[in-house]
C-alpha cells in the first residue's frame, strides 16, 4: 500500500506526536481546557513538525508553552508576521522554536509548528484555552473536544495549502481526558458519547464532581460531554478581579462582570405562535453529505436525515406562510424561482423534489447561494427565516459570516452543523450574526428534534426594543464589552460582559435590567448581583471578554473603527493586535511564538519537515466535494487533504493522490454528480472494468484495469413509522382515511373503516386516529411532531367535528390506547 502526503517518515516510522493529554475544568457554564501534546523525534536528523488541529470557534487561546528536558519556554503573543519572522530566524540560526497561529480564514483551525527538535529529543507542548459552553434543548451544557478536522472546501480561485488528514485508526497518538465540574448549583449528571468512568462527587452538596475518559479510548471521534445542573436556567453573575500587574483603567486591570441571563416570556404570549413568515431552507448537497451520521453500521446518511427533516418542516409550517428550498454544492439550485405561498399543491411539489435530493452537487460553495437568496425581495408582513443545513466544511468562513451580518436586518438565520467536524466557527457565526440559533447534530443525535426546536424559535414573536439598564453604587461606572443584544428566545441564554471602573464599598450590590417588547407587550427581567469578586476565578472572564471584543473588531469593516478622519485600512488590525497582546488571547492578526535561547548550542544538520496527520474517522472521509469516492452509499477510504491558508508550503499530494485504496487494490473515484443510488447500484451489479487514471511523465493518462464483481440488490430500509404517518398529513393539518393511513397506524383498511363513528366524516376520524397514535406510541418524539399536531388540532376545532369525544373513545379502542381528549388539546 502506497504511503504519500507525508503520513509516515522516510523510514516508515510514526510521525512524532506521541500522545495528547487533556484536562477540562468547567465552572458553571465556562470551560478552561489544558491540552498537553507530547512529541518525540526518533530520527537521526533535526525535525520540524507541523500539526493542524480544530478548536472551538469561540475559544480564547490564552497560554502556550513548551518544555524540552528541564527547560520550559513560555510563548508570547506578537503580531503574526513578526512572530513568523522570529520563528524562521530561530530555525535559521539552529535554535529551537515553536509557533502557534490561527487560520486567516476560519478561527476554528490552528497550526502548531515545532521547530528544530534535535534527534532523540522529546518536547511537551502545553496549550490552554477558555470557552463558553452552549446550552442544549434539554438544558444540558455541551462541551466538545474535536477529533476531526474535516477537509475545508475552498471555492474555485482561492488559494490554500494542502494539509493531510487520515483515518483515525492510522493516527499513532493516544488521548487521555479528565474533567472537573463545579457550580453554585448541584451537578445532576454528566453524559458522554464516549465510554467514561463513573462520575465522582467531591462534596456532599454534589456541586463539584470529576469524571474521566475510560482507558483505551481511540481518538476516532469527537469527545462530547453534556453537563446537567439543577435549576440550570437561573440567571447568574460572576465578578472577577483584575490582573494585579495590569494598569487600573485597562481591560485587564479593572474588575469584569459576566452576566448570564435567561429571559422568561409570558405564557399568554408564548401560547400563540406566529402564523406568518417566509421560510427559506438551504441544504448542503456536497459529497460529504453522503457519509453516515455516525460510525454505526447501517446508519442513515447526513443527506438522508436532512431529507426526513425537511419533510417534518414542510408539514409543520402554518398555513398562510411562504417558503422555498435551496440546495448548494459547487453550484446551487432552488425549487421555485421565488418563495411561494404554502398550500397543499406547493407542499407536494416541494416534497417530490426533496425526495430526489442526493449528495451530488460537488463542493461546498455556500456563498453564491446566500447571495442569490438575499437578492430576492422580502415579502411584506412575512418575516424571513433562513434555515441552513451543512456539515460546515468551507474555507471562506469569515466571508460567509460577513454576508449574513450585512443582511441581518432583513431576516433571522438558524444554522445546523451536521456530523462531527462541522465548523463551529461557521455554524455559531451564522446564527450569531443572523440573530438566530445554532444547533449541532453529532453521533447518534437525531436531527429532527433539534431542528423543530429552532422552528418553534422562528415562530416565536420577534423581540424588539431591547435595552440593558445598569444600577450600580455611586462611584462605580460600567462599560459594556459585548455587542448589543439583538435577539432573545424563550429559555435561551444571553451573555453580557462588562468592565467595572471605580471603587465600590464592601458588600455592595448592583443590578441589571433587560427591557424589551414582545408582541406589543413591554416586559423586563432583572438580576441583582454582589460586586465582590469571586475567589480563585483566575482570569477566565477577562479572557472571554477580550475574545468577545477581538471577534467583534475582526468582523467589522476597517472604516467602521476609525474615530473621525479618513479611513485607514490598518486601524482595525492595530486595535486587534493591541488588545490581543495586552490580554494574551489569540486573534487572526497575532500568533504565539516561543524560542529556546537558553542552551546556546546550535542544532546541526538540515531540517526534516513532517506534517502530522489530523485524525478523521473513516466515515467522514468524503469531504466537502473533494472528489471523494463512494461505494454503495459509503465513503471509500482514501487520504484526503484539507486546505488552510498559511505562509509555508506544506508537502502536497503526489500525482496519484486522487486514487483510492480499497484493501490494497486501486480504483478511481466516483464522479461528482450521480443520478441516484438506484442507478448507481444497477450499474455496479454488472462486472465492470474499473479504470485508474495515472498521469505519466509526459502528461498522458494511462489506464489500469481492475476487475471486480458486484451482484447486490438494492435494499430499501423500512421507513420510520412516524415519518410514514407524517408524510400523509395534508398542508391544512388533517389526514385522509385511506389504506396508507391504516397501514401507518398498524391496522387494516377494514378495521379502520368499520370502527368509524357513523355520524363523523372520514377526515375527522382519520385525523383523530393519527393524533391518538402519536400520543399513544410516539411521546418520546413529541418535539418532532408537536407543531404539526397543533395544526391538526386547529383544523379539528373548525365547526365540522361534532362527535370528537365519540371518535376519541373509538380510536382508543381500536389502537389499544388510553389517550384522554384533553391531552389531545381538542
Amino acid at each position: 500500500m502506497e504511503n504519500c502526503c507525508g503520513l509516515l517518515t522516510s523510514k516508515q516510522e510514526p510521525v512524532p506526536l506521541k500522545s495528547v493529554e487533556v484536562e477540562l475544568e468547567v465552572r458553571d457554564h465556562v470551560a478552561t481546557v489544558v491540552s498537553t501534546l507530547n512529541y518525540e523525534n526518533k530520527e537521526d536528523k533535526p525535525l520540524e513538525a507541523v500539526f493542524v488541529f480544530p478548536m472551538p470557534g469561540d475559544a480564547a487561546v490564552c497560554h502556550f508553552s513548551a518544555t524540552i528536558g528541564q527547560t520550559q519556554i513560555v510563548a508570547e503573543v506578537k503580531e503574526k508576521q513578526k512572530a513568523r519572522e522570529e520563528y524562521d530566524d530561530a530555525l535559521s540560526s539552529g535554535q529551537q522554536a515553536f509557533l502557534l497561529e490561527e487560520s486567516d480564514q476560519s478561527p476554528d483551525i490552528f497550526s502548531l509548528s515545532v521547530g528544530s527538535l534535535p534527534p532523540g529529543e522529546s518536547a511537551s507542548i502545553r496549550l490552554e484555552y477558555v470557552t463558553e459552553l452552549a446550552v442544549q434543548a434539554d438544558e444540558g451544557l455541551r462541551f466538545v473536544l474535536p477529533a476531526v478536522l474535516n477537509p475545508r472546501y475552498h471555492p474555485q480561485g482561492s488559494e490554500g495549502v494542502q494539509v493531510t488528514s487520515v483515518p483515525a485508526s492510522l493516527v499513532p497518538y493516544s488521548l487521555s481526558f479528565s474533567a472537573r465540574v463545579s457550580s453554585p448549583r448541584p451537578v445532576s449528571k454528566v453524559e458522554s458519547n464516549c465510554p467514561m468512568d463513573p462520575l465522582k462527587y467531591l462534596n456532599t452538596e454534589q456541586s463539584q464532581a470529576t469524571v474521566k475518559l475510560a482507558a483505551g479510548h481511540k481518538f476516532d471521534k469527537d469527545v462530547e460531554l453534556l453537563i446537567y445542573y439543577k435549576d440550570a436556567h437561573q440567571p447568574t453573575a460572576v465578578v472577577e478581579a483584575g490582573q494585579t500587574s495590569a494598569k487600573p483603567g485597562t481591560l485587564m486591570g479593572d474588575p469584569l462582570v459576566m452576566l448570564s441571563l435567561y429571559p422568561e416570556f409570558p405564557q399568554a404570549v408564548m401560547s400563540s405562535l406566529a402564523s406568518c413568515g417566509e421560510f427559506v431552507f438551504l441544504l448542503d448537497r456536497s459529497g460529504s453529505m453522503g457519509v453516515p451520521m455516525n460510525n454505526n453500521e447501517g446508519s442513515q446518511t447526513r443527506i438522508g436525515s436532512a431529507r426526513d427533516t425537511l419533510l417534518l418542516l414542510l408539514k409543520s409550517i402554518p398555513m398562510g406562510c411562504y417558503f422555498n428550498i435551496y440546495s448548494f454544492g459547487s453550484s446551487y439550485e432552488h425549487i421555485f424561482p421565488k418563495s411561494v405561498e404554502y398550500s397543499e399543491k406547493t407542499m407536494e411539489e416541494a416534497l417530490k423534489k426533496v425526495e430526489g435530493m442526493e449528495d451530488d452537487l460537488g463542493g461546498t460553495e455556500i456563498l453564491e447561494a446566500l447571495k442569490h437568496i438575499y437578492s430576492q425581495a422580502c415579502i411584506p408582513n412575512q418575516p424571513r427565516q433562513l434555515f441552513v443545513f451543512t456539515d460546515g466544511e468551507v474555507g471562506n468562513t469569515k466571508e460567509v459570516i460577513n454576508l449574513v451580518k450585512k443582511n441581518s436586518a432583513s431576516h433571522r438565520c438558524f444554522s445546523f452543523g451536521i456530523g462531527e467536524g462541522a465548523s463551529s466557527a461557521l455554524i455559531n457565526g451564522l446564527a450569531k450574526e443572523g440573530g438566530g440559533h445554532a444547533q449541532f447534530i453529532t453521533g447518534i443525535d437525531r436531527m429532527q428534534p433539534k431542528v423543530m426546536q429552532s422552528l418553534r424559535f422562528a415562530l416565536q414573536p420577534a423581540v424588539v426594543d431591547i435595552s440593558v439598564k445598569w444600577d450600580l453604587p455611586k462611584g462605580v461606572s460600567v462599560s459594556v464589552l459585548s455587542p448589543p443584544i439583538t435577539t432573545l428566545f424563550q429559555g435561551q441564554r444571553s451573555l453580557i460582559y462588562a468592565q467595572l471602573t471605580g471603587q465600590s464599598p464592601k458588600a455592595a450590590e448592583g443590578s441589571v435590567t433587560v427591557k424589551y417588547s414582545l408582541a406589543g407587550h413591554p416586559s423586563q427581567n432583572k438580576l441583582h448581583f454582589n460586586l465582590k469578586p469571586a475567589e480563585d476565578s483566575g482570569l477566565t472572564v477577562h479572557r472571554l471578554a477580550a475574545r468577545t471584543l477581538i471577534r467583534s473588531l475582526e468582523m467589522v469593516e476597517d472604516e467602521e473603527v476609525v474615530e473621525g478622519g479618513e479611513p485607514d485600512e490598518g486601524v482595525k488590525k492595530k486595535k486587534v493586535v493591541e488588545l490581543s497582546v495586552q490580554s494574551g488571547v489569540s486573534s487572526a492578526f497575532t500568533a504565539f511564538i516561543a524560542v529556546n535561547k537558553g542552551s546556546g548550542e546550535t542544532i546541526q544538520g538540515p531540517l526534516v519537515r513532517r506534517n502530522v496527520p489530523t485524525p478523521m474517522p473513516m466515515m467522514a472521509m468524503c469531504g466537502g466535494g473533494a472528489s471523494g469516492g463512494r461505494m454503495m452509499g459509503r465513503p471509500i477510504p482514501r487520504m484526503v487533504s484539507c486546505s488552510m491558508p498559511m505562509r509555508r508550503t506544506v508537502m502536497e499530494a503526489s500525482p496519484s493522490a486522487q486514487m483510492v485504496n480499497v484493501g490494497g487494490m486501486k480504483s478511481c473515484s466516483m464522479p461528482k454528480r450521480r443520478t441516484g443510488m438506484k442507478t448507481l447500484l444497477t450499474a455496479m451489479r454488472r462486472t465492470v472494468s474499473s479504470c485508474v487514471r495515472r498521469p505519466t511523465s509526459k502528461g498522458v493518462v494511462q489506464r489500469e484495469s481492475l476487475n471486480c464483481s458486484l451482484d447486490i440488490e438494492p435494499q430499501q430500509p423500512p421507513r420510520d413509522p412516524l415519518l410514514q404517518l407524517v408524510s400523509l398529513q395534508k398542508a391544512s393539518g388533517c389526514w385522509e382515511l385511506d389504506p396508507a393511513l391504516a397501514a401507518a397506524v398498524g391496522k387494516t383498511s377494514e378495521e379502520v373503516e368499520n370502527t368509524k363513528p357513523a355520524s363523523e366524516n372520514k377526515e375527522v376520524w382519520a385525523t383523530i386516529l393519527a393524533l391518538i397514535w402519536l400520543h399513544g406510541f410516539k411521546m418520546d418524539a413529541q418535539k418532532e411532531w408537536e407543531l404539526l399536531a397543533m395544526k391538526a388540532v386547529s383544523w379539528l376545532r373548525a365547526p365540522n367535528a361534532p362527535c370528537v369525544a365519540e371518535c376519541v373513545e373509538a380510536g382508543n379502542t381500536l389502537l389499544g390506547c388510553k389517550v384522554q381528549k384533553d391531552a389531545l388539546g381538542i
